[in-house]
């Protein structure tokens, strides 16, 4: 079973980085998506795969049975769910502002639109925004 999650935690983030590289904004949008997934995957293969009993503690007793499923590993998939939702909510967001903008979702487009006017980034524009003290 462990072996299962590790290969679909590895595709799961090698499509996630293959679309998170992608010059379309829903493709990047869709990339941080399963690369959520891939964490939650990730966290739930880190703890106990299979058990037998839930996580419970019987009263009188302090410790699980044996066999039990790991509790952490599910709480911390919970609030990587709650995180990825939000996340991902947020950047659909930024995607439709971007839109309803420019009318274009290209990267290299919107990297285009800048105002005309700014100073380029080069080595003089970052050497500018060191502080005085850090200079030679």
């Amino acid at each position: 079973m462990e072996a299962l999650l590790a290969l679909l935690f590895g595709t799961l983030f090698g499509a996630a980085i293959y679309l998170m590289l992608a010059r379309s904004l829903p493709r990047v949008l869709l990339g941080l998506i399963l690369l959520g997934n891939a964490a939650i995957i990730a966290i739930l293969a880190g703890g106990r795969v299979i058990g037998t009993a839930p996580p419970l503690v019987a009263s009188g007793e302090t410790l699980l049975a044996a066999g039990a499923a790991n509790p952490l590993p599910q709480a911390l998939a919970l609030t990587a769910i709650v995180i990825a939702f939000g996340l991902g909510a947020f950047v659909m967001v930024l995607v439709w502002a971007v839109w309803r903008e420019t009318r274009t979702l290209d990267a290299e487009e919107l990297r285009l639109a800048e105002p005309p006017g700014l100073p380029a980034a080069g080595a003089a524009a970052a050497a500018a925004a060191e502080p005085p003290e850090a200079r030679p």
